[in-house]
């Protein structure tokens, strides 16, 4: 059966899981490509925990969201090699994203198991060759572990190479923690080298025929994916850049990289060059990137304001809990309070991404000029896997999944529940709602979970805050809703024409027409109007504005007004769940808002 999304739409399908491994299908190549795909999926299942310990070279917490989209490629591997080759080398971001996209330029030439040793080889000499200054205890020592264990346990040759493989993995590993100050002193495994672990572990599994067996976390490893509770990060100022530069003629020297900037990488591919370094001037290394040539893609992390997200102080929590990034909810906010997310993919003119790792401008530019953009779950394997990892890390966990009207993450857990949770550790409440409603009670569940004692007290709570949330979305034009086959083109032809922008509010049944307008400052007026007859004075209250592409708007002139109107309620401003973002299309906005006595308990309640 299809519901409706939070503004009407047809409820998201499963994503095509891309390993489909049986008895039947034993062909080698065909499952080392599988297991590569697999080995990608696996590093979004886990990006929160890399992104928890990136404390080297540079505490910014990115090393799980750069190695996702390093390799995001593999998950749909296409025929031509060469091509994704040159795909994860552009797609590279961060330190390691740069050094990992060098040691696929060689691990890509296995064609068959038996040739891994080889590729892993040329691979790992190409990994130190991006790297100015080698480091043990980095991505770079796993890789000199993985090439000895390759020529000591060769596929093909042993019953359980791949097992004997990642055994020595995982000493190397462990033993990251070692070999650097940074590492030693927060008390953690190189985010790095684990995102490596994690990928090669599950593509060997699914190379040798057990893509099925559960993947549990090594228990040795267990003790080092969190920083130590006296740990602080370090502050630095900067920029981390990456850039493509398309040149015929001119390629930037070491000492020319050097001059802009620290840990300079630059690998060329044909006319594209991909640069990989951290600066104090973001714009005298652009312009002379500019000079080399084209820049065909920019990106830039401000490391100041990635450190001091970064640095936050231990606590404990009396339940973990977890959610759907459809909720509104953003990578650093999730980790400030503790909470894992769960994501669904958005398809932006054909690249596939999970939500944590999509770049909102992107996504929203994309949808105004006229590009192809889709929704999509996660596939079973990777809900089961990440479902097994919470458990692996919180002895209870409360999920908060989005309503069952919109998505089947809800029926997705009690199916693996019912097979993999005997003790009932993994508590399942369908919210019955999504976007900014739930991404507001599961910020404030994990808030009270600061305070509370007992994990049924934080259970209950998140039950209240759910029922006492409110929620209303406005959407800027109806043709996102036609184009995702949501109402008639020929109903939103007219209604464009019109000028018509109505409002819903997404319920356990789905999402409620509950007016119609002809501009936002209409929209504004019956916003506030509904707070007001919803908030009571003197209660303590929390609202949440959310925004698409009009954040301006609603920094400079909606919050002020709600502001003023609710003195006492603490107001702040969001970025809308980009699953949201996807149906209901550029220039929609919303609000959301809950009001119960705890949140006196709980200040300051949101980072």
């Amino acid at each position: 059966m299809r519901g409706a999304s939070p503004d009407g739409a047809e409820r998201e399908e499963p994503l095509a899981t891309t390993v489909q491994i049986e008895s039947r299908r034993p062909d080698p190549a065909l499952r080392l490509r599988e297991g590569r795909s697999e080995g990608a999926r696996s590093l979004v299942i886990w990006a929160d925990v890399l992104d928890r310990i990136n404390v080297f070279p540079v505490a910014d917490g990115d090393t799980g969201r750069n190695l996702v989209l390093t390799l995001s490629p593999l998950q749909r591997e296409p025929a031509d090699r060469e091509a994704l080759k040159t795909r994860i080398l552009a797609s590279a971001r961060g330190n390691s994203g740069n050094i990992a996209a060098r040691f696929f330029c060689g691990f890509l030439g296995a064609e068959r198991p038996g040739d891994l040793p080889e590729s892993c080889r040329e691979g790992r000499n190409l990994a130190y060759g991006a790297v100015r200054n080698p480091r043990p205890g980095t991505m770079l020592s796993l890789l000199d572990a993985l090439v000895d264990g390759l020529d000591r346990c060769p596929p093909g040759r042993g019953v359980d190479w791949a097992g004997g493989v990642v055994r020595d993995l995982e000493a190397a590993l462990l033993a990251t923690r070692r070999q650097l100050p940074e590492l030693e002193e927060a008390g953690v495994v190189d985010a790095g080298a684990l995102g490596l672990f994690l990928f090669l572990r599950t593509c060997f599994r699914v190379a040798t025929g057990g893509a099925g067996e559960p993947e549990r976390l090594p228990p040795s490893l267990k003790p080092f994916l969190s920083p130590a509770g006296g740990w602080r990060a370090r502050p630095v100022q900067g920029y981390c850049l990456d850039a493509v530069v398309r040149t015929a003629d001119r390629r930037p020297t070491a000492d020319a990289l050097q001059a802009l900037g620290d840990d300079a990488i630059a690998t060329t591919r044909g006319d594209v060059v991909k640069v990989h370094l951290h600066t104090t001037d973001r714009e005298r290394a652009r312009e002379a990137l500019g000079r080399i040539g084209e820049i065909v893609t920019w990106a830039s992390d401000d490391l100041a304001l990635q450190t001091r997200a970064f640095d936050r102080p231990a606590f404990r929590q009396a339940l973990h809990v977890v959610t759907d990034a459809a909720g509104s909810i953003r990578r650093h906010q999730a980790a400030r309070l503790g909470i894992t997310l769960l994501d669904s993919y958005l398809q932006i003119d054909g690249e596939s991404l999970p939500e944590t790792c999509v770049d909102p401008e992107a996504l929203l530019r994309s949808m105004a000029d006229g590009g192809r953009v889709s929704t999509a779950q996660a596939s079973d394997w990777e809900r089961a896997r990440a479902y097994g990892k919470i458990l692996d890390l919180h002895p209870r966990a409360l999920y908060m999944t989005v309503g069952s009207f919109y998505t089947g993450n809800h029926g997705a857990a009690a199916a693996w529940k019912a097979a993999h949770d005997p003790e009932d550790r993994l508590v399942l409440m369908d919210t019955g709602v999504a976007s900014g409603h739930l991404g507001l009670a599961a910020m404030a569940a994990a808030r009270f979970s600061m305070v509370a004692e007992e994990p049924g007290e934080v259970e209950a709570f998140a039950r209240r805050a759910v029922e006492a949330s409110r929620e209303t979305l406005f959407l800027d034009r109806l043709q996102f809703l036609a184009a995702g086959g949501r109402m008639s083109r020929t109903g939103a032809f007219f209604g464009d024409l019109l000028r018509l922008k109505p409002a819903v509010r997404p319920t356990p049944g789905g999402a409620r027409k509950v007016g119609v307008f002809r501009d936002r400052k209409d929209q504004a007026g019956f916003a506030l109007d509904h707070m007001a007859e919803e908030i009571r004075p003197g209660r303590p209250s929390v609202i949440m504005l959310q925004h698409t592409d009009n954040r301006d708007w609603v920094e400079s002139d909606l919050a002020p007004r709600v502001r003023a109107r609710f003195p006492r309620a603490l107001v702040f401003v969001q970025q809308v769940s980009l699953t949201s973002a996807a149906h209901m299309g550029p220039g929609s906005w919303g609000y959301a808002f809950l009001q119960l006595e705890e949140l006196d308990r709980m200040e300051p309640f949101f980072p």
